[in-house]
């Protein structure tokens, strides 16, 4: 029954299906891993020589998916994502040099974290299968059952992330700070988390593999 109610909630609450998938755009460039390789240089200051980033408070970009990292790199440069370090760097960017680091950072594995032991069994129960008490569909119906994400629909990979960078992106989806993202899906989320659902589950997803 679970499960049912997860499904039709998530397509009664326009969460899925037709609506949420990212709306058909211009054709994108094919990315070169190897090509993006040489490019990233710069990019490994904060997100790590092979896309794991030691900082906390800077994603992981490790097998985040091509797609997805694209389209933010995207976003920061037409001003729809703000971040004062991203904004600069991603200016310079074209849509050739985007589909590369995309392809490049995606091909990289990500190197995995442990998740904080207090709080990661209710992050599990949180995203596989959410709270129907308070609407929250579970995290897996989009980000899938491993955190592998979902490349055609862009939804990011999410296991191996840092919880704090997690926790940082689903406050400012909850207080609009954050507006991107297809059809409104995380803001909706997020401002049906409380603060406690957010630091579980952002503890579980950094301890996936």
């Amino acid at each position: 029954m679970k499960r049912v109610w997860i499904i039709a909630a998530l397509i009664s609450g326009g969460l899925v299906g037709n609506a949420a998938m990212p709306a058909a755009t211009a054709a994108i460039p094919v990315g070169d891993a190897q090509a993006g390789a040489t490019k990233s240089v710069v990019c490994q200051a904060c997100h790590g020589a092979n896309g794991n980033s030691v900082n906390p408070e800077w994603p992981s970009l490790a097998g985040l998916g091509a797609g997805y990292i694209a389209e933010q790199l995207k976003n920061f440069k037409e001003g729809k994502r703000q971040n004062p370090i991203m904004m600069p760097n991603a200016m310079a960017l074209s849509p050739q040099d985007m589909a590369d680091l995309a392809a490049y950072f995606d091909s990289q594995k990500n190197t995995g974290l442990e998740a904080d032991p207090t709080y990661w069994k209710a992050g599990e129960k949180l995203y596989r299968g959410g709270d129907a008490a308070h609407g929250i569909p579970a995290c897996m119906a989009c980000h899938g059952p491993t955190g592998a994400g979902n490349e055609p629909a862009k939804f990011p990979a999410l296991r191996g992330q840092h919880s704090v960078y997690v926790m940082k992106q689903l406050t400012d989806y909850a207080s609009g700070a954050r507006g991107t993202g297809p059809n409104g899906i995380m803001q909706t989320i997020a401002k049906r988390l409380s603060q406690e659902q957010m630091r579980d589950v952002a503890s579980y997803v950094q301890g996936m593999r």
